[in-house]
């Protein structure tokens, strides 16, 4: 699929100093496919603004209804430190930069949460009995 022609425009270009990097509306057209990776649009934006295609992020993207357009958020980091400083962790980890960070569900947190509400002022005993009803 990657053989097929794509075209990418920017728009509202900005030069962020204080970010460290560049950012812009990416439009992709894209005639003859459905779609475009992402990973396949970093690529080609490193090429076009000469970065390395580590310290492009690509998001946001959606495609227009009929297909063969899709529209973009795009930021050209000027480092790799720039990136992993200003960069949310998420997207980070998108890219290979970071690793997830593993911890139980919200639903299992907000269980253990409650459980520990109704020990809180009593004696340390063993299973921490509930108080008995009269």
């Amino acid at each position: 699929m990657a053989d097929q022609p794509v075209t990418l425009r920017t728009r509202k270009f900005i030069r962020n100093p204080l970010l460290g990097r560049k950012q812009m509306v990416v439009d992709v057209l894209h005639p003859s496919r459905p779609n475009v990776s992402k990973d396949e649009l970093r690529s080609k934006l490193a090429e076009l603004y000469k970065a390395s295609k580590d310290t492009v992020s690509v998001f946001g993207f959606r495609t227009q209804y009929g297909g063969g357009k899709s529209t973009g958020f795009a930021l050209i980091y000027d480092s790799n430190e720039a990136m992993k400083k200003f960069e949310p962790h998420y997207r980070l980890v998108r890219y290979g930069q970071a690793t997830k960070i593993e911890k139980a569900s919200r639903q299992q947190r907000k269980q253990r949460k409650n459980r520990a509400k109704t020990v809180r002022g009593t004696a340390k005993t063993k299973g921490a009995d509930k108080k008995k009803k009269k």
